[in-house]
């Protein structure tokens, strides 16, 4: 697996290793030795795993978990591909209102590695389109919050070659400003620390030996 941090600190994109034959191909989309050597500590206890299936062009996001509880989010594309948009939602970060995009596509996979605090949006660039989350946290909808994909002081690159599909809540979510002033944002500290209590316990992982080669089953 190999990793790239991108332009908010903690948030990784993982390019799994994969294996392919005659018969095809298998995919390591995680590996507890490897997030550990690209971030510093294992993979959060995982409380849910969803995920979502969209047709071309469908809009989800941008989403975020209210912190407190907050919730770590590990994604990556099953089938298709997917415009991957992470946003630094947490107040008082220096990196607060920024933004960074990959492409995750099922047939080449890669993963998303988001702390606490970061909001998420895709669009999906294919039919069937579909999107696995793991969660640190069950999802609770009364938790869940909204900013405007099309938030013109975000600027987030949408594709303008074709018709995009939002479902109500998110073409009516306030801009960033709207939701800062309203005090529903993350703020940075709060989120580390709830960030940092993931771990407590698992910081010092079981050591993986041996070949990290796919199963041939």
């Amino acid at each position: 697996m190999k990793a790239r941090e991108l332009a908010i600190p903690g948030t990784f994109e993982l390019v799994s290793s994969t294996f392919t034959d005659e018969r095809g191909t298998i995919a390591i989309p995680h590996d507890e030795r490897e997030l550990v050597a690209v971030t510093g500590h294992p993979m959060f206890p995982v409380r849910q795993c969803t995920h979502s299936r969209s047709v071309c062009g469908v809009v989800r996001g941008v989403h975020y978990t209210a912190t407190p509880p907050g919730s770590a989010k590990l994604v990556y594309s099953l089938w298709g591909r997917a415009l991957d948009i992470v946003i630094d939602l947490r107040v008082g970060s220096w990196t607060f209102g920024q933004w960074d995009v990959v492409v995750l596509d099922g047939e080449w996979p890669s993963a998303l590695f988001m702390p606490i605090g970061i909001g998420h949006a895709f669009v999906a660039l294919e039919d069937d389109t579909t999107i696995h989350y793991m969660l640190s946290k069950r999802f609770v909808v009364e938790e869940e919050y909204a900013i405007s994909v099309r938030d013109p002081e975000l600027g987030l690159p949408l594709p303008t070659d074709m018709e995009l599909i939002l479902s109500d809540r998110d073409q009516g979510a306030p801009t960033l400003k709207q939701a800062c002033d309203t005090g529903l944002l993350p703020n940075y500290e709060t989120s580390r620390a709830l960030d940092d209590a993931l771990y407590v316990g698992h910081e010092n992982p079981v050591t993986i030996t041996g070949s990290t080669r796919a199963s041939s089953a």
